[in-house]
């Protein structure tokens, strides 16, 4: 297929030099944060300087994969590719267990079962061609 005619892929990061270790243990099955050296906090997305208090001190720390529900949204619509062939979908941010709250989706659900504060685990999906990343969605806890 050629490149300049392709859908752009709308779903998939870009991991870098400074995300990779995120991306890779995504991978292996792990949901990891940065926690401040400085001020002890924990946050996600990724970044390299701590957004409570601008030290750049962050390192990576393994996050429990826990979480609960602070809100979601169902898409029914989405003319974004591939969005559209996966719809319906539940958009939600969730708060980890750590602290920080992660734009995610919900997986394994119904959407009548959806409840704010509800338990939830960390699950993985491989995405792009020959599931080149894998991304980090949440389920109901068993």
């Amino acid at each position: 297929m050629d490149v300049s005619t392709a859908s752009p892929r709308y779903d998939l990061p870009e991991p870098d030099a400074f995300t990779r270790p995120y991306w890779d243990a995504a991978a292996d099955g792990g949901l990891l944060i940065r926690r401040c050296g400085a001020c002890g906090k924990a946050h996600h997305y990724p970044r390299e300087f701590c957004p409570h208090c601008w030290s750049e001190e962050g390192g990576w720390e393994r996050a429990s994969g826990r979480a609960t529900l602070y809100t979601w949204s169902v898409v029914h619509r989405n003319d974004l590719p591939p969005f559209g062939s996966r719809v319906p979908y539940v958009a939600a941010v969730v708060d980890l267990a750590e602290g920080p709250r992660m734009m995610t989706e919900i997986v394994d659900c119904e959407e009548g079962e959806l409840r704010i504060g509800m338990a939830l685990e960390v699950s993985f999906r491989a995405a792009g061609e020959g599931g080149s990343v894998t991304v980090p969605v949440f389920r109901p806890e068993r």
